[in-house]
């Protein structure tokens, strides 16, 4: 095999499409050959995202291939200071990625790999013609500690220093420079350093591998670091998840009750309003950031979303529950919160970025909270807690060397910009996917399986089941020791409030959550026989007392429209209505003994009249009471694509690479002399004939469309250009990538 296409047309069709899922980016768009697989996989850029996967051990291990190639198993253990069978195995998983191909000779990289990696392990580079290592061991031990002193400072990297190199020109009056310069001089002379120009030395890579004893790293790091946690019962970490799913499910049942009823505006630049943030956060009792998380959870699950239709201006959008809302609310608690868990693994939104910022404010559900680098991390976090094992929670900060270890080149790449491990971590235990700080059971399912709705299922038995009965209390509260769900929620959500949540949520009964089920058309007797049947104690006498005296007073008074007037059988009543000052602005008027008239519009009298706990109800266009229904507003789900991290898995790795096998099968029917147009493979067919030094022919366009035929020897192929010496006359010139339109060998031409 002469190149990595040789490798890759060599390897069975099982390998093609491991490789494949391991590196999807190669497999969009199919490939139409393994000759185009071999080019795109040796791009900078698809072989930059294979290195950003890569752990420690790997990307030290391509290092020492970079550094010994042609290299075999026993010199790369040798350079990571491991075992033969360590270093097969890493070598193998590089080959498997086509990092590297095996040649004759020994392990290759990949062309492109090189360039990337730049100077492998701080080492400089290989010079011509150096001694051999037993000779550099003999030169190096001989030196004196002065010189020596030099060459460890170079080392371990950099293999550049600055060093100021006496005049050795013999000129009279020269400076004969400092001991140190001279000391660098002798080692310049000795071939142990590479003069860079008067003022740097550089050593080269033979020499530091002898200083270094062969070894590549000072501290190799094969293994990956220990992570310092502790060890709990994986029982309790799936009754912390399971009571923390539970009590996500009850949080956003309340957003989808609040803001169906209430829907907030639309802000004109996106997103939600600060003070809407902070009335929801209030009324669900959580912070500001745990209520932002929630909404771009709820908002990625498709829960919520903008009502902006058509019969209403675009002024007044609101953020409104979807249709999809009503059937979330009817499937069983697991299901609930897979769909819940399921689009906060895959969300690109990042929550924590809501608040103010350098730049300016980041609202809530707004574009400005898009950063598809916080699902990377997340989802690096919670496989890198997934390593550890099952009931294992790491201590502050302990998971760090970890995620820096199992990706390095991306953690020393990337900066936090607020969605780092904490973030990731405390993110998690409010989904439910931890459980003091360790991977639950249905966390694990999720994040190493990425089966959603198995992680659902275990999930099932996890949370804790709703409960269908209140304890009555005589101080007029009602305590839901647990989740309530269904019909006692509904009843419960109309004749009360919530005071307080927790285990058991507090809800307080009082004449406005009385008024309400009343102005909904239920009686006393009603409102009393559901709470009875809802409570296994029975009801208190001063909850009676409150339902009856409410009801007793309720619809006494009738409002209309005049602008709007009052009514009632009871002088008495509009005497005091007409002489509260509290409701002087009304301008009331006396019509008749029984009823009074105002110039103010029927709603805002009404709203008036029950601030001051007179319990007035509306009077319909038939002079029957007009009854307020349940109006929740709901919005079509128009979601968008789902989010995918990899579109490859084994069914179409396979058909991909059948298709390449066709491909192959075609192009070797066909004549010999066609040669290849597809840009990507056109590149890295000149860039393996340029290190290769050999001829081809090139089809050319021109300006006037014509397309020419030349014979060349490739140089270097540059950004968007060829340098390529044309014909025999050794005349360089330089050619646009974008339209060359074929390439060939040029011993094909016929």
């Amino acid at each position: 095999m002469r190149s990595l296409a040789d490798d890759l047309r060599g390897r069975p069709d099982d390998d093609l499409a491991a490789l494949l899922k391991a590196r999807p980016d190669l497999a969009r768009p199919a490939p139409a050959d393994v000759t185009s697989l071999a080019a795109r996989a040796t791009t900078r850029s698809s072989i930059q995202r294979a290195l950003d996967a890569l752990d420690l051990a790997h990307l030290q291990a391509l290092e020492a291939v970079v550094v010994a190639a042609p290299a075999d198993n026993a010199v790369v253990a040798e350079l990571l200071g491991t075992s033969a069978a360590r270093a097969s195995a890493l070598t193998s998983r590089l080959h498997q990625l086509a990092l590297c191909w095996v040649a004759p000779e020994g392990m290759r990289p990949a062309r492109a790999v090189g360039e990337l990696i730049g100077d492998p392990a701080g080492l400089g580079p290989d010079v011509e013609d150096a001694p051999s290592r037993a000779e550099l061991s003999r030169a190096v031990a001989g030196l004196d500690p002065r010189q020596r002193s030099i060459l460890d400072a170079l080392a371990w990297g950099p293999p550049v220093g600055a060093l100021q190199l006496p005049d050795e020109s013999g000129a009279p009056g020269a400076p004969v420079g400092s001991p140190i310069a001279r000391a660098g001089a002798e080692l310049v002379r000795a071939g142990l350093l590479s003069r860079v120009d008067d003022t740097h030395v550089q050593l080269p890579r033979q020499v530091a591998l002898v200083l270094r004893e062969g070894r590549l790293h000072r501290h190799p790091t094969i293994d990956p670091p220990v992570v310092e946690s502790s060890a709990l019962d994986p029982e309790v970490v799936d009754a912390a998840a399971g009571g923390r799913a539970a009590e996500l499910i009850v949080l956003v049942t309340e957003l989808i009750d609040v803001w169906g009823v209430r829907p907030p505006r639309v802000l004109r630049a996106g997103g939600l309003a600060v003070r809407d943030l902070s009335r929801l956060a209030t009324h669900l009792e959580i912070d500001r950031d745990e209520t932002a998380w929630l909404l771009e959870t709820a908002h990625a699950a498709g829960l919520v979303a903008i009502d902006d239709s058509a019969d209403r201006p675009s002024a007044d959008a609101h953020w409104v529950p979807t249709n999809a809302a009503d059937d979330w609310l009817d499937e069983e608690a697991g299901a609930r919160w897979a769909a819940l868990a399921r689009a906060w693994w895959t969300m690109s939104a990042a929550p924590s970025l809501v608040g103010s910022d350098q730049g300016g404010r980041v609202n809530a559900l707004s574009t400005q909270t898009s950063y598809p680098l916080a699902r990377l991390r997340r989802q690096d976090t919670l496989t890198a807690l997934a390593t550890l094992p099952v009931g294992a929670a790491p201590a502050d900060d302990a998971l760090s060397p970890l995620l820096v270890w199992r990706h390095p080149l991306r953690a020393a790449r990337s900066a936090d910009h607020g969605v780092g491990l904490q973030v990731a971590l405390r993110e998690a235990e409010w989904a439910g996917v931890t459980g003091r700080g360790a991977l639950s059971t249905p966390g694990r399912t999720l994040v190493v399986d990425g089966a959603t709705d198995d992680a659902g299922d275990i999930m099932e038995a996890l949370i804790p089941p709703a409960v269908d009965h209140v304890l009555l209390q005589a101080d007029l509260t009602a305590i839901a020791p647990g989740r309530l769900d269904g019909p006692v929620r509904d009843l419960m959500q109309l004749i009360s409030d919530v005071e307080s949540r927790g285990g058991a949520t507090v809800h307080r009964f009082s004449e406005d959550s009385v008024r309400r089920a009343l102005d909904f058309g239920w009686s006393a007797d009603r409102v009393l026989t559901e709470l009875a049947a809802a409570s296994s104690t029975p009801v208190p006498q001063p909850l009676d007392y409150l339902v009856h005296d409410v009801a007793r007073r309720h619809g006494q008074a009738r409002v209309g429209s005049c602008a709007a007037y009052l009514r009632s059988d009871d002088p008495a009543l509009l005497d005091r209505v007409e002489r509260d000052r509290a409701l002087g602005m009304l301008q009331w008027r006396r019509i008749a003994p029984t009823v009074l008239v105002s110039p103010v519009p029927a709603p805002t009298v009404l709203d008036l009249l029950r601030e001051q706990q007179y319990g007035p109800v509306v009077d319909g266009n038939d002079g029957g009471l007009d009854l307020a229904t349940p109006h929740l507003r709901r919005t079509s789900l128009r979601m968008a694509a789902p989010v995918r991290v990899s579109s490859v898995d084994d069914v179409v790795a396979r058909q991909v690479v059948a298709l390449m096998r066709r491909g192959d099968g075609a192009r070797a029917a066909r004549d010999t002399a066609e040669g290849f147009t597809e840009p990507v493979v056109v590149k890295a067919f000149l860039r393996e004939a340029a290190v290769e030094a050999e001829r081809v022919w090139i089809g050319y366009a021109d300006e006037s469309g014509g397309v020419s035929t030349h014979l060349v020897r490739p140089l270097e192929v540059e950004v968007g250009r060829l340098r390529a010496i044309v014909g025999e006359e050794e005349v360089v010139r330089i050619f646009m990538l974008h339209r060359i339109t074929e390439v060939r060998h040029a011993q094909r031409r016929s």
